[in-house]
């Protein structure tokens, strides 16, 4: 009994010595945030960013108003809706390059009003996966420019651009 204790004091300490080591991620260095303009209210940062998005030709493949069920279920629930766009060819070369990218298709915005009631934009930061990933040379240029594209989007909801 005293052989099993000792074991698994070891055990333990062995596991908070490893659980202590490993990286620590702050989630707001994942993401870009961009707040809405003092006059931009949260459905013209909606029709901003749908026009932006038409004018790089980037398609807006699904909508979740993620408030809106919320509150169909009885729950208060502020405004958070998520935007999702994709170049599709772009997402078929990042698959094809390595099935992982799947996981981070489609690219998502989301429109997220803070207990303030303040409007802010937020997506991942791509520049962690640009930075981070191995890519072709032509990839990396379609990767980059769709990461500027969504970032005009976002800029273009964020002040209301029409």
């Amino acid at each position: 009994m005293k052989k099993m204790v000792s074991i698994l004091c070891i055990f333990l300490f062995s596991y908070q010595v490893v659980v202590s080591a490993a990286p620590q991620m702050n989630i707001e260095d994942t993401v870009v945030k961009m707040p809405l303009a003092a006059d931009v209210g949260f459905d013209d940062a909606v029709a901003s960013m749908k026009l932006r998005a038409n004018a790089h030709n980037m398609k807006l493949v699904a909508e979740l108003p993620l408030s809106k069920q919320i509150q169909a279920m009885g729950k208060k629930a502020r405004r958070m809706d998520i935007y999702q766009f994709c170049d599709p060819l772009t997402a078929q070369q990042m698959v094809e390059a390595n099935i992982h990218f799947a996981a981070y298709l489609p690219c998502r915005i989301a429109l997220v009003e803070d207990k303030d009631g303040k409007g802010w934009l937020v997506m991942m930061n791509l520049d962690m996966m640009l930075h981070s990933a191995t890519l072709g040379k032509e990839l990396k240029v379609s990767a980059t420019k769709v990461r500027d594209v969504l970032m005009d989007i976002m800029q273009a909801g964020a002040n209301g651009d029409l």
